[in-house]
C-alpha cells in the first residue's frame, strides 16, 4: 500500500509540475508575442525643440502596461514613456550595462518589490535605441494561485490514497483474514474445518483450494496414523495374549514338576506332552509372525508356471482326509451351473508352495469354522474382473487388497461353504491379524487368527487379491484371484517361461468329487 501510494504521489507531483511548466511557458510566450508585435511610432521622436533621442510626451498613446525607455546614440538613458501604478523595470543608465541582446526577450526585476518585467531591446531613429517592457504580475499571480491549488490537490490526493488504499487493501485481504481465523481454529484441534474462499479466479481463492487439499491429505494421514497406531497396539496386545497362553501352560507344568519331583511316570508323561504341545503351538505362532513380517517386506516369490487346477485338487484331496467324512468337499469348474461345464486350463506365474498354502488355508478355514455336515464347494476357472465375477468392490464384499481394473483377465479359485456366515461388521475385520469372530471360531476350533492375513498377503504379493462375499446365515465365499498368463484368456503370455510345469499331479478335465 505504501509503495502504491508513493508511486501515485510521484505521478501526481510529476503531472502538476509539468502542468505548471507548460502553463508558465504558454503565458510567457503570450507576453513575448506582445513584445514582438509592439511597434513604436516614429512621432515619439519628432519634436523640433527636443533631441531625436528624447521622447515627446503626448505625441503617442501606448497600450496599457507598456513602458518604453529611450537611449540616445551614445547609449545614455534619456526618458520613459508609459504609465501605470506598478514600479517600472530596473534598467541601467547606459546601454553598456544593459546586458540585453537586441531582438531577444529577457526578464528583469522591478525597480522595487518582488515583481518582474519582460523586456525587449529595439533600435530607433538616428542610432538611438529603446527598451519596451511588460509587467509579469499577471503571470506570476496566476502561477502562484495555481501552485497553491496544486499543493492543496497534492495533499488531498496523498491523504485520500492512504485512507482509501488502506480500506481497499483491508477489503481485499478479508479472505486472508478469514483464512487466518479458520487456521487458528484448525490449530486449536477442529480438523474438520475448511477454508471457504476457493474461487479459482483470485489468488486467495487458489491458495484456499490448495490449502484445503493439503488439509484433506493431512487429515487423511492423521487418520491413517491413528488407525495404524491402534492396529499396532491391538496387534501387540493380541500377540502377547496368544504367546502368554502357551507360556503360562509351560510355566505351570514346569513349576509342577519342580514342586513334585516324585510324581508317577504317567503324570510326568502327560505333563511333558502338554509342555511339548504348547511349545509346538507357540513355535507355529512365532513362525506365522515371522512369515507375516517377511511378507510385509515384499519378499521375492518364485516365478514359475503354476497349474492352479492341480494345486486345488491336491488341497481338496488333503482336506478330505482331514475332514474324516464330516464335510463333503467337491471340486467343480467355476461355472458349475452349466450342464456341459468342464475344467479349463488355469495357469498363472508364481510360487507353487505359497499358493498351495493359500488354498489349503481357505479350505481348512471352511472345514474348521462350519458345523459338521456342511458342504464345501471349491471352484476353479478363469474370468474377467467385475462386480459379479469378483476382483472389484461392491456391497457385501470385503478385501484387504485394492480392487482390480474392471475387465482384467484373472484366474479364480472360490471356496464356498453353507455355514452360518458372517455379519457385515465381522466380515470387515476378517482379514485383520489375530481376529476371531466368536466362540464358534475360538482357539479350540481355529488357529491364532493369522491364516487369512497370511493368505491375503501372499495373494497381493502375486499381484492378485483375496476377497470375501458373506452374509449372516448364508455362508461365506472366499475368492482368490490371480493374474492369467494363458493367452486364450485374453492376456499376453509371460516370455521365457519354462515349457514344462512343476511336478504336480494333473487331473483330467471334468467334474469330480473327493
Amino acid at each position: 500500500m505504501l509503495g502504491a501510494t508513493l508511486l501515485a504521489a510521484v505521478a501526481v507531483f510529476t503531472a502538476q509540475t509539468i502542468g505548471l511548466l507548460v502553463l508558465h511557458s504558454w503565458l510567457l510566450d503570450r507576453v513575448d508575442q506582445q513584445l514582438k508585435e509592439f511597434i513604436l511610432p516614429r512621432q515619439a521622436f519628432t519634436d523640433r525643440d527636443r533631441q531625436a533621442s528624447e521622447p515627446v510626451p503626448g505625441s503617442v498613446s501606448l497600450p496599457s502596461d507598456f513602458r518604453v525607455t529611450f537611449y540616445d546614440a551614445s547609449g545614455v538613458r534619456r526618458g520613459t514613456l508609459g504609465g501605470g501604478d506598478p514600479p517600472g523595470p530596473k534598467l541601467p543608465s547606459s546601454t553598456d550595462e544593459l546586458n540585453l541582446t537586441p531582438g531577444r526577450q529577457a526578464t528583469v526585476p522591478a525597480e522595487s518589490g518582488d515583481s518582474h518585467w519582460r523586456v525587449l531591446w529595439g533600435t530607433g531613429v538616428d542610432d538611438t535605441s529603446y527598451v519596451v517592457a511588460l509587467p509579469l504580475d499577471t503571470v506570476e499571480e496566476t502561477m502562484s494561485q495555481l501552485l497553491v491549488l496544486n499543493v492543496a490537490v497534492f495533499a488531498v490526493a496523498v491523504v485520500g490514497l492512504v485512507a482509501v488504499g488502506r480500506w481497499v487493501v483491508r477489503l481485499g485481504l478479508l479472505p486472508l483474514t478469514r483464512m487466518e481465523r479458520t487456521a487458528q481454529d484448525i490449530a486449536a484441534g477442529n480438523l474438520s474445518l475448511r477454508l471457504s474462499d476457493t474461487d479459482r479466479r483470485t489468488e486467495t481463492g487458489r491458495l484456499g483450494t490448495v490449502l484445503n487439499d493439503m488439509l484433506d491429505r493431512l487429515q487423511q494421514a492423521l487418520r491413517q496414523r491413528e488407525f495404524s497406531e491402534a492396529r499396532l497396539r491391538r496387534f501387540v496386545a493380541d500377540a502377547g495374549h496368544e504367546l502368554r497362553t502357551p507360556l503360562t501352560s509351560i510355566q505351570g507344568f514346569a513349576e509342577l514338576a519342580l514342586r513334585h519331583p516324585g510324581r508317577p511316570a504317567d503324570q510326568r508323561r502327560e505333563a511333558d506332552e502338554q509342555v511339548a504341545k504348547n511349545a509346538l503351538r507357540m513355535n507355529h505362532l512365532v513362525d506365522d509372525l515371522l512369515l507375516l513380517a517377511r511378507l510385509d517386506q515384499e519378499p521375492e516369490y518364485r516365478q514359475v508356471p503354476v497349474d492352479l487346477l492341480s494345486l486345488t485338487a491336491d488341497a481338496v484331496s488333503a482336506a478330505t482326509v482331514r475332514a474324516r467324512g464330516l464335510h463333503p468337499v467337491t471340486l467343480n469348474p467355476l461355472d458349475a451351473t452349466a450342464e456341459d461345464s468342464e475344467f479349463d486350463v488355469v495357469e498363472t506365474v508364481g510360487d507353487p508352495a505359497r499358493l498351495l498354502q493359500v488354498i489349503n488355508n481357505l479350505v481348512s478355514n471352511a472345514l474348521v469354522h462350519t458345523p459338521p455336515g456342511t458342504p464345501v464347494d471349491v471352484r476353479v476357472g478363469t474370468a474377467r474382473a467385475g462386480a459379479m465375477t469378483g476382483g472389484t468392490d461392491r456391497r457385501g464384499r470385503t478385501s484387504a487388497a485394492p480392487p482390480l481394473a474392471v475387465g482384467t483377465a484373472v484366474c479364480v479359485i472360490e471356496v464356498i461353504d453353507q455355514g452360518p456366515g458372517l455379519t457385515a461388521e465381522e466380515a470387515e475385520r476378517v482379514f485383520e491379524r489375530f481376529y476371531r469372530v466368536d466362540s464358534s471360531r475360538s482357539r479350540d476350533q481355529g488357529g491364532s487368527g493369522l491364516g487369512l492375513a497370511i493368505a491375503s498377503a501372499i495373494a497381493q504379493g502375486h499381484g492378485g487379491r483375496l476377497e470375501l462375499d458373506a452374509r449372516a446365515g448364508s455362508g461365506c465365499t472366499f475368492r482368490l484371484l490371480l493374474p492369467v498368463v494363458d493367452g486364450r484368456a485374453g492376456c499376453v503370455a509371460e516370455p521365457d517361461l519354462p515349457s514344462e510345469l512343476p511336478a504336480v499331479t494333473r487331473r483330467p478335465p471334468g467334474r469330480f468329487t473327493t
